[in-house]
C-alpha cells in the first residue's frame, strides 16, 4: 500500500516535574522493534524498549532546555527534537485574509414577531442594503499532510468569512481561502477560491495526500472561474462572476451557472498542476430535487485505496435525491477518472458516458440514501476499500454493493464486532420512521434497531465503558447501549452474537465526537471544546479537559481537526483561538 513517508515525529512535553517523550511507529517496523531514549546525549533507557510502546517518561529532567533523542527503529531510523515545550499545546500564529466586501445589512426584526432561528429573513427584500465593510475570517476545517517531503506534517487550513451560508439559506458570501502552514507558523502559500465558490460548510471538500508517490502531498478540490492558485495564476476566466444577484428570489447569492473544475495543486507551492472538468456538472437543477442549488451543491469527498494499493480521490455530489460519486487517480501528470457512479442514468449518459469509455452501474433506487458524511473501509475483506454512503454502499469498482433504503441521515459510525472484527454501521435516519439502526456493513442487514417518529439528528459510537464488552452506541433516540455485551465465545470459536439492548441512562452524555485522549483502552468524548470521560460507576461523565479555543459551525461544534497527528496512539485537537 502506498503510504506517507513520515519521520518518527518525536515530541517531548513537560508535564509537571516530568517530561513525556513520544514517537511514531512506522510501516515496516518489526513487532518488537527496539528504541532507546537519550537526553543531551545521555542514555535514559537501561535497555531498549521492545514492548511496542511509543512513550517514555523522564522522571528526573533538567530544569532548562534539553535535547531528547529516540534512537533505533531499524531501517526507519532515529530522529531528534528539542524539548522546549513547557505547555501541553502548540500555538501557531496565523495571518487571516483581509478583504473589503459587500455585506448584506438586514432590517432588524420587529419586536413581538417570530423569525427563523437566526433572526434573518430567508429571502432578501427591498429593505436589504449592501454595504462595503471589512470582512472578518475564521479558521475552519483543516487537514494535515507532508507537502515538502521532510517527514513532518504541515497544516492545510480553510478560511471561512463571517457571511458564509448554509445551502438552505440565500445570500451573498465573500471568498474562501486556503493556507498551508508549517508547524513553526511559516506560511507556504495561500489559494484564493475566487467569487464563484460559495462559502459554507457543504461546498468545498478537500483532500491532501501523496497521490503520485513522490514523497510530497498534493491537494485536490473543486474550483471555478477566478480561483487563484498559490503562485498567483488564475484558473478559468478571471472576468466571470456567476453569482446570482436577483434580490428577493430563492436563487439570490447562489451560483447556478458557469463551468466547474477539479484541480490538483502542488502541496509545496500551491501551484495548480492540472485542472479538469468537475464530474458531474450541475446540469438541470430539477434532476437534484430543487430549483435553487441547495441539493445540487451538497458535496462529500474521501481518500480510498480502491485497488488495495494506490490512493484514489473520491468526489461526491448529492445525497438527498440524485447521488453521484467520481473516483479519480493522479499519477503526477494526468488526472484520470477511474470510475463513476450516478443514480440518474439518463443524465449520466447525456453528460458523461458519451464522452468517456466508462459504464455507469448505478440504479435509480440508490438515490436519496446519502448522509452528510461517509465512511471508507474494506467491508467485504477483499483488500480493497468500499464507500459507505449513508444507507447504501458502493463497491471498490464503483458498482452498487447494497442499498438498505433507509434514506438520508445526519451521522454515521463504523464499528467492529469484538470477536470476529466484522464491520457494522451505526446510523441515524431523518425519515421519522426508522430511528437508529446497526447494520452489517457487507450485506446491509439490520441487526439492531430502535425506531422513532421524529428526525434523529445525532448518533455516536465508541468504546467508552470498560465494564461492558465492545463498542457502545447511542443516539438522539437511543440511550447508551452495549450491543456486543452478550457476545459469547466457546472453545475459542465464535458462537453467537446477541445484539439485544443492554442500555442505561447517562446524564450529560455528548453525542458528537470521540477521541483517544488519555492513553487508555477506552475513548473519551469531544464536544464544544470540552473533553469528557464516561464514569461507569456513577453512570455520568467527568470533565477531563476544557480546551482553550473555539469550535466551528455553530451547533455542529467541529474542531478544525481531531486526529492522531503525532502518531503516538493518542489524538490531538486543532482549534482556533477566536
Amino acid at each position: 500500500m502506498q503510504t506517507e513517508r513520515l519521520n518518527r515525529g518525536v515530541v517531548a512535553i513537560r508535564s509537571g516535574n516530568k517530561v513525556v517523550v513520544s514517537w511514531r511507529l512506522l510501516p515496516g517496523d518489526k513487532p518488537n522493534e527496539g528504541f532507546d531514549v537519550y537526553r543531551d546525549g545521555i542514555r535514559l533507557t537501561p535497555k531498549s524498549l521492545t514492548a511496542g510502546g511509543t512513550f517514555f517518561t523522564d522522571n528526573h529532567p533538567t530544569s532548562g532546555e534539553s535535547v531528547y533523542e529516540v534512537r533505533g527503529g531499524g531501517l526507519n531510523g532515529s530522529w531528534t527534537l528539542k524539548a522546549s515545550q513547557h505547555k501541553d499545546h502548540l500555538t501557531i500564529l496565523l495571518t487571516p485574509p483581509t478583504t473589503t466586501d459587500s455585506i448584506e445589512i438586514r432590517p432588524q426584526r420587529p419586536r413581538g414577531r417570530r423569525g427563523n432561528r437566526t433572526g434573518q429573513a430567508r429571502l432578501m427584500n427591498k429593505n436589504t442594503a449592501l454595504r462595503k465593510i471589512p470582512v472578518t475570517y475564521s479558521a475552519n476545517d483543516a487537514t494535515v499532510a507532508d507537502v515538502d517531503g521532510d517527514g513532518e506534517y504541515e497544516i492545510i487550513l480553510k478560511w471561512d468569512p463571517r457571511n458564509a451560508h448554509d445551502n438552505s439559506h440565500v445570500g451573498m458570501t465573500s471568498k474562501v481561502y486556503f493556507d498551508c502552514y508549517k508547524l513553526d507558523g511559516s506560511r507556504l502559500w495561500r489559494i484564493d477560491m475566487g467569487p464563484n465558490i460559495r462559502a459554507g460548510a457543504h461546498y468545498t471538500q478537500f483532500i491532501a495526500y501523496d497521490f503520485d508517490g513522490d514523497g510530497k502531498a498534493e491537494l485536490m478540490m473543486k474550483t471555478a472561474d477566478g480561483t487563484v492558485d498559490g503562485t498567483g495564476k488564475v484558473i478559468g476566466n478571471s472576468n466571470k462572476n456567476w453569482v446570482n444577484t436577483e434580490v428577493g428570489t430563492s436563487q439570490y447569492g447562489r451560483i447556478m451557472q458557469g463551468p466547474e473544475y477539479l484541480t490538483v495543486f502542488n502541496g509545496l507551492t500551491g501551484a495548480a498542476m492540472k485542472t479538469v472538468d468537475y464530474i458531474p456538472d450541475r446540469g438541470p437543477e430539477g434532476v437534484w430535487g430543487d430549483d435553487h442549488a441547495n441539493r445540487s451543491e451538497r458535496y462529500l469527498a474521501a481518500l480510498a485505496f480502491l485497488d488495495g494499493k494506490h490512493p484514489s480521490a473520491v468526489f461526491c455530489r448529492g445525497y438527498y435525491t440524485r447521488t453521484t460519486l467520481a473516483a479519480w487517480n493522479w499519477d503526477g501528470k494526468d488526472l484520470k477518472l477511474h470510475w463513476y457512479f450516478d443514480t440518474h442514468p439518463q443524465q449520466a449518459q447525456n453528460e458523461i458516458m458519451a464522452k468517456l469509455d466508462l459504464t455507469n452501474k448505478a440504479t435509480p433506487d440508490y438515490a436519496g440514501q446519502g448522509n452528510h458524511n461517509l465512511r471508507v473501509a474494506d467491508v467485504d475483506g477483499d483488500g480493497k476499500d468500499e464507500i459507505v454512503y449513508g444507507s447504501m454502499c458502493v463497491d471498490h469498482d464503483g458498482s452498487p454493493l447494497y442499498n438498505t433504503g433507509l434514506g438520508h441521515g445526519d451521522a454515521m459510525h463504523l464499528v467492529a464486532e469484538p470477536l470476529t472484527n466484522k464491520l457494522l454501521i451505526w446510523d441515524c435516519h431523518e425519515n421519522r420512521r426508522d430511528g437508529s439502526t446497526l447494520r452489517d456493513a457487507v450485506t446491509g442487514k439490520v441487526v439492531f434497531q430502535k425506531k422513532a417518529n421524529f428526525d434523529v439528528g445525532r448518533a455516536m459510537a465508541a468504546d467508552i465503558d470498560s465494564t461492558h464488552y465492545g463498542v457502545e452506541v447511542w443516539s438522539a433516540n437511543v440511550p447508551l447501549t452495549s450491543p456486543f455485551s452478550k457476545c459469547i465465545q466457546q472453545n475459542g470459536q465464535d458462537s453467537e452474537t446477541d445484539y439485544s439492548d443492554a442500555s442505561r441512562s447517562v446524564r450529560r452524555l455528548s453525542c458528537n465526537f470521540a477521541i483517544w485522549w488519555d492513553g487508555g483502552l477506552t475513548r473519551q468524548l469531544l464536544d464544544h471544546a470540552t473533553i469528557t470521560k464516561y464514569n461507569p460507576s456513577t453512570q455520568s461523565v467527568d470533565v477531563v479537559k476544557r480546551l482553550d479555543g473555539v469550535f466551528n459551525n455553530g451547533t455542529k461544534s467541529n474542531p478544525c481537526l481531531s486526529a492522531d497527528i503525532i502518531g503516538d496512539w493518542r489524538e490531538e485537537v486543532i482549534v482556533r483561538n477566536e
